[in-house]
């Protein structure tokens, strides 16, 4: 099985107001080479956004992987490893459980906003992406772009580039 990382985020501008725009963006990370998939949600909320973003990022795999998927959603991470109960988004859950279905998947939680290089850089991607209101493969390449193509996706931190 191939080993890929994935780091994943939501964005839900206005959170719980009725003009809510939200989007997940997910940058999947196979042997230094970065890809980038997003999807604009419209109104949902941000735990919704960042479940739909680690199934995003699942969903985009074409075989079955061994992943280690970094979000900055205790939400998420808790929850998918049985330790947080389901208690409401049972069809946003459903499709994560989909997604999740083929592949080995060890969730971790990276502290959102702490200068992590890729964490930023999909963080401000969903971000745009919920501003715009759609997605812009502009906004999807210059996450790839802040990242870089080469390299092992370690985590450096972005004060380190």
């Amino acid at each position: 099985m191939k080993s890929v990382t994935i780091f994943c985020d939501g964005s839900s501008l206005g959170n719980g107001q009725a003009s809510t725009r939200a989007a997940a963006v997910a940058l999947l990370g196979f042997k230094g080479v970065w890809r980038a998939v997003g999807e604009y949600l419209g109104h949902a909320t941000n735990q919704q956004a960042e479940v739909t973003a680690a199934a995003l990022g699942l969903e985009a795999l074409t075989e079955p992987c061994n992943v280690q998927l970094f979000t900055d959603s205790r939400y998420v991470v808790e929850t998918m490893s049985g330790r947080f109960r389901r208690k409401t988004n049972h069809a946003w859950w459903a499709r994560l459980d989909k997604a999740a279905t083929r592949h080995r998947v060890k969730w971790e939680w990276i502290r959102g906003h702490d200068g992590d290089l890729v964490q930023e850089a999909v963080d401000k991607a969903a971000r745009r992406i919920a501003a715009s209101g759609r997605v812009d493969q502009e906004i999807l390449r210059a996450a790839i772009d802040r990242v870089g193509t080469s390299g092992t996706p370690v985590l450096p931190k972005a004060e380190e580039v």
